[in-house]
């Protein structure tokens, strides 16, 4: 089997093709290394530059590249917006993709029409990016996000490839369940397969110190969306309260290589506030040892319970909802019972080491495109 992965989101698609040649799959990724972040792809699609002339040269060269993107078996884009360019030039890239290969399938992995819409429903979702029980979290770069992908020429890009591809990923519970109204699992159509993880062998490190180290990172950009400055407040209220017993990990806007290098000396992790699941930066931090105060609802629990029934005992996430107040009293309980540390960092290596193993996660990808393709025809 020939795979195409093309883009790329906080490392999955890097991840995922290793996973896929150690089992032997013949893969190219073709990413722009997701900005700043720069994570490791086969074909370079960065734009480095907006303006007229270098744009001009950056379009002739995505059309040079695009010529060899033929004769897949399996191409799959991280999102309907795969690469950077305006909804509306994205049409003539995905129609090459579906005429010269195989099968397409999309990512349901971020930001996307289907996202939106539940968010802003007020049913689907009891708190999300875009709402907060019925009230929703509009202003800012949220408005910016419901233009584009609500009604925008991306939702319309959307529809129309969840429509016409091959079949739909969905990364995360959040994911899923946006897009199952629309696309039901019964069709064979949509399914959730966990985010993949390269796990550490060996054992946790044991905690020896009376000190936290509470790592938080921040994306200038998007720190209101995705509630890191509230995280942050409670955070630095915390070690107001308890400054022996806390220290601030504070990182904004490093690459990939550099942020994982700061977050491995640290204990705990405060990431997505506004979700049901750990995503990727949460997972990879669990599979180092860290112990993840973010979204860990039980509707998230269910769904990787249901592809590995045995796990029920395996809870290391500390879940909170979006308050300060939550954050602090959750934190605040870590400190003053500082001896479920250790349980707790194990279980979070265990956690994604059942349900997020890269190997295990490549073949699954596997047996849904294989099974796809059988019933394709």
């Amino acid at each position: 089997m020939r795979v195409l992965l093309l883009g790329d989101y906080s490392n999955v698609h890097a991840t995922l093709a290793k996973g896929l040649r150690e089992e032997g799959v013949e893969v190219i990724l073709a990413s722009d290394g997701d900005g700043w972040k720069n994570y490791p792809r086969d074909i370079d699609l960065q734009r480095k530059s907006l303006m007229g002339v270098y744009s001009i040269k950056w379009i002739l060269d995505i059309v040079r590249k695009f010529r060899h993107f033929k004769g897949y078996d399996v191409v799959q884009i991280i999102n309907p917006v795969f690469l950077q360019l305006s909804g509306k030039r994205m049409w003539p890239f995905y129609r090459f993709l579906r005429r010269h290969n195989r099968s397409v399938f999309m990512g349901a992995f971020g930001m996307d029409h289907y996202w939106v819409k539940a968010g802003l429903d007020g049913r689907t979702f009891r708190y999300s990016d875009f709402n907060f029980g019925s009230l929703q979290r509009r202003g800012g770069t949220n408005e910016h996000f419901i233009a584009d992908w609500l009604e925008g020429e991306k939702g319309r890009l959307n529809r129309h490839i969840a429509a016409d591809c091959d079949g739909i990923v969905a990364g995360l519970y959040e994911y899923w369940e946006s897009y199952r109204t629309h696309c039901p699992e019964a069709q064979g159509k949509l399914t959730y397969i966990p985010f993949p993880i390269v796990v550490p062998e060996g054992h946790v490190a044991p905690h020896t110190s009376d000190r936290l180290r509470c790592f938080i990172g921040i994306q200038r950009e998007r720190s209101e969306y995705k509630g890191t400055d509230i995280m942050l407040r409670a955070l630095e209220r915390l070690e107001k309260t308890y400054p022996q017993e806390v220290e601030i990990v504070k990182v904004e806007n490093v690459p990939y290589a550099k942020y994982v290098r700061m977050l491995e000396d640290s204990d705990v992790i405060l990431d997505q506030l506004y979700s049901y699941t750990p995503a990727m930066n949460a997972l990879q931090a669990m599979a180092e040892g860290l112990i993840v105060v973010g979204g860990a609802e039980p509707e998230y629990y269910r769904l990787t319970e249901r592809q590995e029934p045995n796990t029920t005992h395996l809870r290391p996430i500390i879940n909170v909802i979006p308050q300060e107040e939550s954050v602090y009293r959750e934190l605040e309980d870590l400190i003053l019972k500082q001896q479920t540390v250790n349980r707790l960092r194990n279980q979070s290596r265990e956690f994604v080491r059942k349900h997020h193993d890269y190997r295990k996660v490549a073949r699954q990808y596997l047996d849904f495109w294989q099974s796809t393709i059988t019933a394709k025809g």
